[in-house]
């Protein structure tokens, strides 16, 4: 890429966010009520796990997403972990997902001390394939007895994992859907970047059994740290909240835990912010959209691919990002602009390429997740107000 068109991304990025400082890549934004609803919850003195914030922001979560049933929790990856015990994923088991996503999908596989199955990714959604997850089913997987196995690991298959990466929905999910239901296996939609994104006027993380979301700094919504699992089965949500609460039978005194349990609940302190990011998230998605649409004009203009939702999508572009000629334009546009101040990244390094998981099971072909993984840039994609 010439210096020209470099100065020129450089130009229209520092006008768009109307600064001359560093620009992050996507920063939080406090405009709503977070300080009283703060304040609200430290004068109660409940700032732990018992509040009603934490109802509040379940409550809230549900009527925006569709979901029936919500647990919140302390993080994003907890959520995940959480949602796979609750499908009954046991050491020795694989779990299907896709080898292009941040590492927290597959830490929380490993959690569980189960095997992973990494597949390849659509490059018009950066989302699990369908196409390759159903040729995977079809040619390794039987179910015998109601439980799903790989024909030549002999292993159970448990579940499968589709990524909503930077906010767009994966294509075909509702396929998806259909067919781990054909082959007896739980699926979890990894929604930790999609909260207020729509596949065919649904919102994502409302298809499969489980979904979980993430509420990091760095997200459209944010409380801080937080996470949560959504789920419309009734049976599931109560397992979810059991497990995040260590396990502990209601009683008024006694401490009696019938199983294994984990502290992962969210802080009512969290959920404060969080309720408040809530009540401003759709002004967050129109802003963003608006950015979206002025960064494609930008960048059509400039002869530059610039990543847009697809047909039956509606994206909440938590980043937006850019499909260079190869690698070598990558680390140019990276290296120019971070020097500058504005921090721009590529997507992440292929999981399947990382020491902590050498031993993973691999699709028959993974060239997609190579070929974007040598092209994308995002770009600061913050709120503007």
């Amino acid at each position: 890429m010439d210096n020209k068109k470099l100065k020129a991304i450089e130009q229209f990025i520092r006008a768009t966010f109307n600064t001359k400082q560093p620009i992050g890549l996507h920063e939080p934004k406090f405009v709503g009520r977070e300080k009283e609803y703060l304040n609200q919850c430290i004068d109660s003195t409940f700032v732990s796990y018992v509040g009603e914030f934490v109802g509040k922001l379940e409550q809230s979560l549900s009527q925006f997403t569709g979901a029936k049933y919500v647990v919140a929790t302390a993080n994003g990856t907890l959520a995940l972990h959480l949602a796979l015990l609750v499908a009954g994923v046991e050491a020795g088991d694989e779990v299907l997902t896709q080898g292009l996503s941040f590492v927290a999908t597959a830490n929380s596989i490993a959690y569980c001390k189960a095997n992973i199955v990494f597949l390849d990714v659509d490059k018009e959604t950066f989302g699990l394939s369908y196409a390759v997850l159903k040729d995977f089913l079809e040619k390794n997987a039987e179910v015998r007895n109601g439980i799903c196995y790989n024909k030549s690991t002999k292993n159970k298959i448990k579940a499968c994992i589709p990524v909503h990466v930077f906010g767009h929905p994966v294509s075909e999910i509702d396929k998806m859907v259909k067919l781990c239901s054909e082959f007896k296996i739980k699926l979890i939609e990894d929604a930790a970047e999609s909260l207020g994104s729509f596949y065919k006027n649904k919102h994502t993380g409302t298809f499969g059994d489980l979904a979980t979301l993430s509420f990091n700094g760095n997200k459209i919504v944010t409380t801080g740290g937080g996470g949560a699992v959504l789920t419309n089965d009734q049976q599931m949500y109560e397992k979810a909240k059991h497990l995040s609460t260590t396990a502990k039978v209601p009683h008024r005194w006694e401490f009696f835990h019938d199983q294994i349990g984990y502290n992962y609940r969210m802080p009512n302190v969290n959920a404060a912010v969080g309720l408040a990011q809530m009540e401003c998230l759709p002004l967050f998605l129109k802003n963003k959209r608006e950015l979206s649409e002025k960064y494609a004009t930008f960048f059509r203009d400039l002869g530059i691919c610039f990543f847009t939702e697809k047909k039956d999508a509606r994206s909440n572009y938590w980043l937006n990002s850019l499909i260079l000629e190869d690698k070598s334009e990558r680390d140019q546009v990276l290296t120019y602009l971070n020097d500058l101040g504005i921090m721009c990244r590529p997507i992440w390094q292929p999981l399947y390429t990382l020491p902590a998981f050498k031993e993973a099971k691999l699709g028959s072909s993974l060239g997609n997740i190579a070929w974007l993984a040598d092209r994308v840039v995002n770009i600061p994609s913050s709120v503007r107000i």
